[in-house]
């Protein structure tokens, strides 16, 4: 899903040494209006399934199929068109909140709900400090496209052949924590984007940024509940 409307190879060429028009302060602003909003979809879609995590669990294939579907399909055709946008915006953002269901789920049922709070925190600030860097730094970091791209590639064929044929709980870590640290500088890269004006719409921009934040905050979510609770 990280794959999302981003344009590789354009900014690997544009650089600083093209003419680039900065987003403006409104383009900006509304696009972490319709992040935030994303979150608060999400947090609607967890809540309100999370009595049927059973169900869930079951279906979370078909799931995951909608939430592609909407991603590159329905986000795609209804680019352009106002209000046909932001809901499908939403309704990708809630089904990604029914996703998380299962996880959640488990975490309380082991005793482990105080780490949903900690892993949204520390998500939030790392999410905005990595936000703020990109937005002040003098660095370009157009160039990283390619390179993220081929090394997203690499971790989701790692973690299919992990989840389907190896089953190593010391891989999940490391595939876990190089997700952090992957998305870590997406965050960066897609930031920077959007501050340079690489972004047409808001929605479009705010799906990008959701998407980093989704992942970072799943990855730290998985590493906190592998420490051990409080008895």
């Amino acid at each position: 899903m990280a794959l999302y409307n981003r344009d590789y190879n354009n900014t690997v060429n544009a650089g600083y040494t093209q003419e680039v028009e900065s987003a403006s302060v409104g383009f900006m602003k509304k696009t972490y209006q319709l992040l935030a909003a994303s979150m608060v979809a999400a947090a609607v879609g967890a809540y309100v399934t999370m009595p049927y995590a059973v169900t869930v669990m079951e279906y979370k294939w078909f799931i995951f199929g909608a939430e592609l579907l909407i991603l590159f399909f329905g986000l795609g055709m209804s680019r352009g068109k106002p209000g046909i946008n932001l809901a499908m915006l939403f309704l990708f953002t809630f089904l990604s909140g029914v996703s998380l269901v299962p996880l959640l789920a488990s975490l309380i049922g082991m005793g482990k709900g105080a780490v949903i709070g900690n892993a949204f925190l520390m998500t939030s600030v790392l999410f905005g400090a990595l936000s703020l860097f990109a937005i002040n730094s003098k660095s370009d970091f157009s160039s990283w496209g390619k390179p993220l791209f081929i090394t997203l590639i690499v971790v989701i064929i790692a973690s299919l052949v992990n989840y389907f044929i190896l089953h190593s709980p010391i891989m999940h870590i490391v595939i876990t924590a190089g997700i952090l640290l992957l998305f870590s500088i997406f965050t960066i890269y897609d930031t920077q984007n959007i501050a340079n004006g690489a972004y047409d719409s808001e929605v479009d921009a705010a799906v990008s940024l959701y998407l980093d934040f989704l992942n970072m905050f799943t990855a730290i979510l998985q590493l906190l509940g592998l420490f051990p609770g409080d008895d």
